[in-house]
């Protein structure tokens, strides 16, 4: 089991010259999360890609379950100063499960299962890649639920010879009715019914920082709805493909999923 407390003390890049710090809580390492703060108007990338940084100076970015071993992140300073800087991110290792002898239809859906599977996968990375202003992200994520850990992120099952798609979230098993939280402040971005996840919720926190609630028995909140952290917004259930009742929890920062365990409040 990783550790839970991942957030340890910031770490601080400084600039040359008339230094002006870049600080951050969590770590660069796969399935990582980093959320931090630098001057106001201050401009960030990695690897070359822009990252948002709000007009008080806050900033996110992941990295994803198998990102290489190192990034780099471009810092321009309001004055114009910059600096890349190399990152080691964190090799982890990952749970990988073999099953054989399964009978055809479980591993592969039929054709109109996959039609719906594909069109519900657009619809979920549509609400992934909203870039909204929002900046619940910048508090600490609270447990979404109470309950036994029956699923953690990164693990993957072998089907009878074939690479399914990685666990991309963490599971807390509870009776079906367990009352199911905003971890951080939001807006619904989408709620629907769908063939592997069930009754779903996803909820954007800002910067491209979301988090999904699926297999529910009940949505509390509808899209469009604005959440506070902490607020109940759904039920624990067992729809959608599952074996029993569970939460599937998910963390990303837009299209890149992230593991969610390190970073929970104990």
């Amino acid at each position: 089991m990783i550790a839970r407390r991942m957030i340890l003390a910031a770490p601080v890049l400084l600039l040359a010259g008339r230094a002006r710090a870049l600080q951050w809580r969590g770590e660069p390492a796969q399935g990582g999360l980093v959320v931090g703060s630098v001057a106001p108007g201050t401009r960030l990338s990695l690897d070359g890609r822009a990252v948002r940084v709000s007009p008080q100076g806050d900033f996110a970015f992941g990295f994803g379950r198998d990102h290489g071993a190192g990034a780099r992140l471009s810092v321009t300073q309001p004055d114009g100063r910059s600096e890349v800087r190399a990152l080691s991110v964190r090799k982890r290792d990952w749970s990988v499960q073999r099953i054989t002898g399964l009978p055809p239809a479980q591993v592969t859906p039929d054709a109109a299962a996959l039609r719906r599977i594909t069109a519900e996968r657009e619809q979920l990375a549509a609400a992934r890649a909203l870039d909204s202003g929002l900046t619940g992200f910048t508090e600490p994520l609270d447990w979404p639920a109470r309950g036994r850990i029956s699923g953690v992120f990164g693990s993957q099952r072998i089907l009878n010879g074939e690479p399914r798609q990685p666990h991309f979230g963490f599971d807390i098993a509870a009776p079906t009715g367990t009352p199911v939280s905003a971890t951080l402040a939001g807006r619904v971005t989408l709620s629907g019914d769908f063939f592997f996840f069930g009754q779903l919720l996803v909820v954007d926190h800002g910067h491209g920082v979301n988090t999904l609630y699926a297999h529910l028995s009940q949505r509390l909140v509808g899209e469009g709805e604005t959440v506070a952290r902490g607020q109940p917004i759904g039920k624990i259930g067992a729809t959608g493909r599952v074996t029993g009742p569970h939460l599937h929890f998910s963390l990303s920062w837009y299209q890149t999923w992230l593991d969610p365990q390190p970073l929970l409040e104990s």
